[in-house]
């Protein structure tokens, strides 16, 4: 047996993800989560990891936790309830100003795009 696929073989699923993640993100213009720092204009390729929706009583707003291989950020669309297309799994690509909120990485209201499901 190679090494190659003993490696493969012994690497848990979310390393594997976590390796497709980064290697996915190289061929993009996109930043690892781990290297960035707030103020900057991120752009960041990544897995939904869960959704939060918010009650009908308080303000609408939608909220991911997007897992990039090297971290995770909360992303935060204020004034939305949901986004089509939008589910726990799915990958896609935001953009916009990295904010620190409670030590904690932000992005507020980004631009998204949705990038096909993995089978």
């Amino acid at each position: 047996m190679g090494i190659a696929l003993w490696d493969r073989l012994m690497t848990s699923r979310a390393d594997q993800e976590a390796s497709e993640l980064q290697r996915e993100s190289e061929g993009r213009e996109c930043g690892r989560i781990c290297d960035c720092s707030p103020g900057d204009t991120v752009t960041i390729a990544g897995t939904v990891r869960s959704i939060t929706f918010r009650p009908r009583t308080e303000l609408p707003s939608l909220e991911i936790d997007l897992y990039d291989g090297t971290g995770c950020i909360r992303v935060i669309w204020l004034g939305r309830r949901r986004i089509l297309g939008i589910s726990a799994g799915r990958r896609l690509v935001v953009t916009g100003r990295l904010n620190q909120v409670a030590g904690e990485p932000v992005v507020y209201n980004p631009r998204y795009e949705l990038k096909p499901m993995v089978a």
